[in-house]
């Protein structure tokens, strides 16, 4: 099979590329060529800027691709280049969407695939479910061959915070200091937490699987967990004590409204703040013996030692700290 990543070097693509090359797939990686993780050397690299479309097709000319994913579309102009340039180049166009679309807030805590697509907090799932409906409509008109795929709170060498960015280390390095960190509401609503090797291996499934084309999925794990486990999860894993501070989801939003990170609303009140309870029903019937197997336990481990096992990883952001910190100070005891 071959198959094309537009991306594939990100926090999700990456245990995607590798699993590509683990089970023998040809795999193109089209990137702007800033970063190649380790293990990629199997893969062809396309080496373009895939918003320069008549650059793009330059570079495909000659190839037809039984898979194309894209992992970092977000725009519905987007998409639309991709129809055009993809419609009768490929066997299959995997549009990765986000399960952020899902109706917020749920009126039933257990998310299948039928579940509405609604977030009136968060432009960034609004412009996903524009992507979709193109996509869907594409296909009924003109039979292009899309498969979508929603991802939920998926992890590797990222920490996944309730709040504030996931490309640096801020959380830990906090935890590891003894200052107070951040759990929205009580901590005891339910959220799931996805490694990206079980994402991986669960999204292979679908690569030229012919009776996915029409189809949505979310590709999770059935851990589930409240916002305190998770969090006492990653104390654990850092060897640190938490010292944590429940703080309700529409103040945090309030204060990082007051600091120009309105972006948060999104981030809260369009997400995490919801509980949320799977079904993976679906994607195991579509890709049987599919199961996630690494607890949040361990695979937060995992990503802790990544960091450490190389001081130039860690990055610390001071926005983050001086948002936690305004909203602690904010925040009547």
């Amino acid at each position: 099979m071959k198959i094309l990543f537009i991306g594939g070097t990100g926090n999700i693509s990456t245990a995607c590329s590798r699993e590509a090359l683990k089970i023998d797939l040809e795999l193109y990686l089209l990137t702007r060529g800033k970063r190649r993780p380790p293990g990629m050397e199997g893969a062809h690299m396309i080496q373009c800027d895939v918003n320069d479309a008549d650059a793009v097709k330059k570079k495909i000319k000659g190839h037809h691709f039984d898979v194309v994913v894209n992992f970092i579309a977000y725009e519905p102009a987007e998409i639309a280049r991709d129809i055009d340039m993809f419609n009768g180049y490929c066997g299959q166009y995997i549009f990765i969407s986000s399960a952020s679309a899902y109706q917020k807030p749920p009126t039933h805590p257990v998310i299948t695939e039928s579940t509405p697509l609604f977030n009136p907090y968060w432009e960034y799932s609004r412009n996903k479910i524009t992507c979709e409906e193109l996509l869907m409509q594409a296909y009924r008109e003109k039979r292009f061959p899309v498969t979508i795929v929603r991802p939920s709170h998926t992890y590797d060498t990222v920490i996944p915070a309730a709040l504030g960015s996931w490309e640096d280390f801020t959380l830990i390095d906090r935890m590891r200091r003894g200052a107070r960190v951040i759990i929205p509401g009580d901590g005891t609503s339910l959220w799931v937490m996805t490694h990206s090797k079980d994402f991986a291996r669960g999204f292979a499934g679908l690569w030229g699987n012919r009776h996915a084309i029409g189809h949505s999925f979310h590709i999770t794990s059935d851990e589930l967990l409240t916002w305190n486990q998770i969090y006492q999860a990653m104390a654990d894993a850092a060897g640190a004590e938490m010292r944590a501070v429940h703080v309700s989801s529409d103040f945090i939003c309030q204060v990082a409204d007051r600091l120009g990170q309105s972006w948060m609303n999104g981030n809260l009140l369009g997400d995490k703040s919801n509980s949320v309870i799977f079904d993976n029903t679906k994607i195991k019937r579509f890709v049987p013996g599919f199961v996630a197997t690494i607890p949040f336990s361990e695979g937060i481990k995992r990503t802790i030692r990544w960091f450490d096992e190389d001081r130039d990883r860690i990055r610390i952001d001071a926005s983050n700290n001086r948002l936690m910190d305004a909203i602690l100070e904010a925040y009547p005891d």
